[in-house]
């Protein structure tokens, strides 16, 4: 006779229903690092940039106001709205840093993102990622 012992974990589904799921250890739950700046920034520009559009928010004007920074620096982040699709996905999936500073930030993209060609971004993109 073969005996398998594991732990579980007993629930409830929204319907009462009982559910039997395999025990989640809480230090493997835990993520490893932090998510990049720029990548919540980016995750940021895209929803803010959903909300002006929706009519959620009359103007860039009144958005800074709730967020609470200046116009300038708002308009800052919705530029990042500006880039290749390719880079915006790349920042939205960055490696979470473990510790330290992000090798990349806000200020190196902004050069990019005021290029209208996006061949050409991609081509900036590249040189900035290597090194």
């Amino acid at each position: 006779m073969i005996t398998v012992t594991r732990k579980i974990q007993l629930s409830r589904t929204t319907n009462s229903r009982r559910r039997i799921a395999p025990a989640q250890d809480p230090e493997t739950l835990k993520p490893k690092g932090r998510i990049p700046r720029i990548a919540r920034l980016m995750a940021l520009a895209i929803r803010l940039e959903r909300m002006l559009r929706a009519g959620d928010i009359p103007d860039l004007t009144e958005l800074a106001r709730i967020a609470n920074v200046t116009q300038p620096r708002m308009s800052q982040i919705l530029n990042l709205n500006m880039l290749a699709p390719e880079i915006q996905e790349e920042l939205l999936f960055l490696p979470p840093v473990e510790n330290g500073k992000p090798a990349l930030h806000e200020k190196m993209l902004r050069p990019i993102s005021s290029q209208v060609d996006w061949s050409i971004q991609r081509q900036l993109w590249r040189e900035i990622t290597r090194s």
